[in-house]
């Protein structure tokens, strides 16, 4: 394994006086794209694995979710045009001369996930599915014939993981998980589900940016929609009290008072895919679950992508958890970054390893070296078990 270790002589992410950290809820529009094609993913995985016995050639990558049309008013709301899935790229339809049910495959997946994720958005419905699916080249084909264990990437590609979150990083991953909980949804049913969130820090003061709409049939009146917006808020202060930053909210800052419906954020479905914002893959969170400028980004979208050959999708996950797991053994380093490349055709589990380290300067990276290669090399021959998890969705990716 090619293999190498670097120290950085720069400023920890948390140390630095700026830093600027995006995160797409459940119902933004890219994160609703990432989530239907991995959806999808995983459904064509179950299908190849249940008929043929392992995952064929496939990646379903490509995808725009173009928004629909809407009119909105105080307790009310019409839908005039649905929202549109186009869902393109790679798919094995045939196996021996025996058709797959790869399309049925495709809608049955967004049908379950709409179900299970959004409460008034349904297939067929509020959005229309528009698969444009073909079949793979054959020498991309073949790679999928040979076993799991000797599987070969079907991409030149690469990924980098880092550990550990900052306290702004952590901030915002607590802000989502605080505004997706049953919890929230509970004292909020007038919330949709669509959230964006977008923090800026200059040293300890951190400015968070918050959009998420309220829905139109729930608010009679601009007075109620500016009092739950307060309520949301207190909510907020309360529940991300504990921090070592001093937090400074802004919610749905485009709200004109004295405007009407038209000056406020209402949602009919509770995504402004019915309106206002289209979706796309690969603009929406990374791996790790949020955008953050200041750290290193690969080139890959990971969902939709095949989980046991395509290494965009498989070292995107496996470098965040490498770096999360050497940070752990290795807390004295201030920050690790783990770069995974690789080549069309060459085995997934020999791939090129480029540890990054930022340590204090009482830290000699060169006395753990060892130990880091050791770590990692074991790790990486547990690939197929990692990739298998992947199969199986038990690794998030948005």
């Amino acid at each position: 394994m090619r293999f190498a270790v670097e120290q950085l002589g720069q400023v920890a992410v948390r140390d630095r006086r700026i830093e600027v950290v995006e995160c797409k809820g459940l119902g933004h529009p890219d994160t609703l794209c990432d989530s239907l094609v991995e959806a999808v993913a995983q459904g064509l995985s179950r299908l190849y694995l249940r008929e043929v016995g392992f995952v064929a050639h496939f990646n379903v990558d490509k995808a725009l979710l173009a928004a629909g049309e809407c009119e909105k008013g105080f307790g009310w709301g019409k839908l005039k045009r649905p929202i549109r899935f186009f869902l393109g790229d790679r798919a094995t339809f045939l196996v021996d001369v025996r058709a797959l049910p790869v399309l049925e495959t495709v809608h049955g997946a967004v049908d379950r996930w709409l179900k299970e994720h959004l409460r008034f958005v349904r297939a067929g419905e509020q959005l229309v599915i528009e698969p444009a699916l073909a079949a793979g080249s054959a020498p991309l084909r073949g790679i999928y014939l040979q076993p799991l264990a000797e599987m070969v990437s079907n991409d030149t590609s690469g990924a980098v993981g880092f550990a550990p979150f900052s306290p702004t990083e952590e901030v915002v991953l607590k802000a989502r998980r605080v505004l997706e909980s049953q919890a929230f949804r509970r004292l909020f049913p007038d919330t949709g589900e669509d959230l964006k969130i977008f923090a800026v820090r200059d040293q300890d003061q951190l400015f968070l940016t918050l959009a998420m709409p309220f829905l139109c049939t729930s608010i009679e009146s601009e007075a109620a929609y500016f009092r739950r917006k307060e309520e949301v808020l207190h909510y907020l202060s309360q529940e991300i009290a504990h921090s070592e930053l001093q937090i400074h909210w802004t919610f749905n800052s485009l709200d004109r008072a004295g405007r009407g419906p038209d000056g406020l954020y209402l949602s009919l479905l509770g995504t402004s895919a019915e309106d206002a914002d289209s979706g796309q893959v690969g603009r929406g969170n990374r791996a790790y679950g949020f955008i953050s400028f200041a750290r290193p980004v690969g080139g890959e979208a990971a969902p939709g992508k095949n989980p046991t050959r395509h290494v965009g999708k498989i070292y995107s996950v496996f470098s965040q958890h490498l770096a999360q797991q050497l940070h752990a053994r290795f807390p004295m380093l201030s920050e690790v970054y783990v770069n995974l490349a690789t080549r069309i055709g060459e085995p997934v589990r020999n791939p090129w390893v480029g540890i990054q380290v930022v340590a204090p300067p009482d830290v000699s990276v060169r006395d753990m070296e060892s130990a880091i290669r050791s770590y990692v090399e074991e790790e990486v021959t547990h690939l197929p078990s990692f990739c298998e998890r992947l199969v199986r969705g038990e690794l998030p990716l948005v």
